[in-house]
């Protein structure tokens, strides 16, 4: 494999940031993932950083160096996150369990699976156009696909911001499925949360990337969505990726990789200068995060013996 990634986070305009991003790649397999803690329940964020390490952790393990089913792999890795963030909410008597949106991507041999649950996306863009799109969990979705709301309504609707399929909630999760796509040299895949593709069209985001090499695009993007970003944006979140075999660019490529090894790269923590405003829940700090994640995971290696 060939490729060329980049991955941020930004808080926005936000005092706290709750996405979480990752990527993991053996030597014939890609894993990407982005994951929007929901910052209108507990602690969000540690269900994104759950549902980044758990899917990272299980890749590490089992595509050595190919996944024998990739679509069952974050079907199932999936549906295991959100029943640990809800044996984490029973064992810690929480009144509202963590939830996050996410959406997931694997790359093997030169096909993509993806999958997402709520308003997270992936774009494939192919020769500067859409040519793929997830299709959002959300209620502003629903009304636009009924035809009850115009396209340019969408992101001034009132309930913009509900999403009716999460991982966490008290209904099991709808873990979307798209059908396996074949790509090609010069695709691009872009990862996002809706803090990002809120604030900058999709015929923006070609426009930008196909002036260059994602590692010098996005954070242009990045930048555009900051400029337009209001007290009511979210955090912005992304990964991209340049595949295949492209002149002049600055790849990655597994041809020398050994079969047994895998290579995990966490997007960067948050550093979340702001403090709580008054009757806000404070976010949890990185050391609380990682003990809350060892003790899930420790529950869970009990259980299943």
């Amino acid at each position: 494999m060939k490729f060329t990634i980049y991955q941020n986070s930004l808080p926005g305009p936000r005092d706290h940031n709750q996405d979480r991003i990752a990527y993991s790649y053996s030597k014939d397999a890609l894993l990407m993932v982005v994951a929007d803690g929901m910052g209108g329940h507990r602690h969000g964020e540690i269900a994104a950083q759950l549902a980044v390490k758990m899917l990272t952790d299980a890749f590490q393990r089992m595509a050595l160096p190919v996944l024998a089913n990739p679509a069952r792999f974050l079907s199932d890795q999936i549906q295991q996150v959100h029943d640990a963030i809800l044996r984490h909410a029973l064992a810690n008597d929480l009144p509202d369990s963590p939830r996050t949106t996410l959406v997931a991507a694997i790359v093997q041999h030169d096909t993509l699976h993806c999958a997402h649950v709520g308003d997270s996306r992936l774009y494939l863009i192919r020769d500067g156009r859409v040519i793929f799109c997830t299709q959002d969990h959300s209620k502003v979705q629903l009304l636009y696909r009924k035809g009850l709301i115009k396209k340019e309504d969408m992101l001034t609707h009132p309930e913009r911001n509900k999403v009716y399929n999460c991982v966490g909630g008290e209904i099991p999760p709808r873990i979307d499925l798209a059908p396996s796509m074949a790509l090609q040299d010069g695709d691009i895949l872009v990862l996002c949360t809706d803090g990002l593709w809120s604030l900058v069209e999709p015929e923006e985001i070609c426009e930008i990337l196909a002036r260059g090499p994602v590692t010098d695009t996005v954070p242009v993007v990045l930048g555009l969505a900051e400029a337009r970003a209001n007290a009511y944006s979210d955090n912005m979140s992304v990964i991209a990726v340049n595949w295949g075999e492209l002149p002049g660019l600055l790849q990655i490529s597994t041809a020398t990789m050994p079969m047994n090894l895998t290579t995990t790269i966490l997007g960067p923590l948050p550093s979340d200068g702001g403090s709580a405003k008054v009757g806000e829940v404070p976010d949890l700090t990185d050391e609380e995060i990682e003990h809350a994640i060892a003790e899930i995971q420790a529950a869970i290696k009990k259980t299943s013996r």
